[in-house]
């Protein structure tokens, strides 16, 4: 089992206290920056989590912003952990999509309408959904072993994550790989929505129209880091990371309000077992 390092959240936390330090002491970036000895530009993009910065870095930060007591021992630790590196960079994966993000949270809330969730997929599953981007051989086996890496945190001690899926009905009859791969995913999702951290509800298609159709989303909440929800939304040429407190807050609603409108997790698995006797 991999541990939970990678740093993406921590930087992003980091940047916000040295951004939140800089106004405290009255600077502006303008200001700040030529007593750094850096430019603006490189200093907006440490605040803004795009940039990393290291111990010596932070030292200097604090002694030019007058920050005293023991915040400086935490916020070198914290400089510290940032500098770790991810365990997927071992599969081929950079620091700049979903899976940094999830190793650090713990509890995901997953609304989709395309997919069953990645914390959900068996392996044949998740190569059918990989294979449709042309990848190589070597490729789709570094993407399900990071699925299956990120899979067991589902049941871990050590590391564990909570997941709430909501998904629409109409996953359930997409045959991905299949019909024989299919009817095993299905089976797959009855056994993990027995799991004490797995709550799976589905939006029946009985329900026609609701307010999950527009786009899938992922909530991430970071318990062990004050950081606050993020918002994960994926495009057609990419994804958005979101962590306004306005619009997260929108997201937590949209996110209540399908979950009111789908089936309780009991209705839920009676009617996977009911797709899964058809296909």
């Amino acid at each position: 089992m991999a541990g939970p390092n990678g740093a993406v959240v921590r930087r992003l936390h980091l940047g916000r206290i040295l951004r939140e330090l800089r106004e405290e002491a009255g600077l502006s970036l303008e200001v700040a920056a030529p007593a750094l000895d850096w430019s603006s530009s490189k200093l907006s993009r440490i605040e803004n989590g795009r940039q990393g910065v290291d111990v010596h870095g932070v030292r200097t930060m604090m002694d030019i912003y007058g920050v005293v007591g023991p915040q400086w021992d935490e916020l070198l630790d914290l400089t510290r952990s940032v500098s770790e590196k991810g365990w997927w960079r071992a599969f081929g994966l950079d620091d700049k999509g979903y899976v940094p993000l999830e190793a650090e949270a713990t509890l995901v809330r997953e609304a989709t309408t395309a997919y069953v969730p990645g914390l959900l997929q068996i392996e044949a599953y998740a190569r059918a959904v990989f294979a449709i981007h042309q990848r190589t051989d070597a490729e789709l086996d570094n993407l399900t072993a990071v699925r299956r890496i990120r899979q067991e945190r589902l049941t871990s001690l050590e590391d564990p994550l909570e997941l709430v899926a909501v998904v629409d009905e109409v996953v359930l009859r997409r045959p991905v790989g299949g019909p024989a791969v299919m009817r095993t995913q299905l089976a797959h999702l009855v056994e993990a929505a027995a799991l004490d951290r797995v709550t799976l509800q589905v939006l029946p298609m009985s329900l026609g129209a609701h307010p999950g159709l527009s786009a899938p989303f992922t909530l991430l909440t970071f318990g062990g880091i004050d950081f606050g929800d993020m918002v994960y939304v994926e495009h057609p040429i990419g994804a958005v990371h979101i962590s306004k407190e306005e619009e997260v807050a929108v997201a937590r609603l949209k996110f209540d309000r399908l979950r009111s409108l789908a089936l309780d997790p009991d209705a839920s698995v009676a009617l996977i077992q009911r797709v899964a006797a058809e296909t």
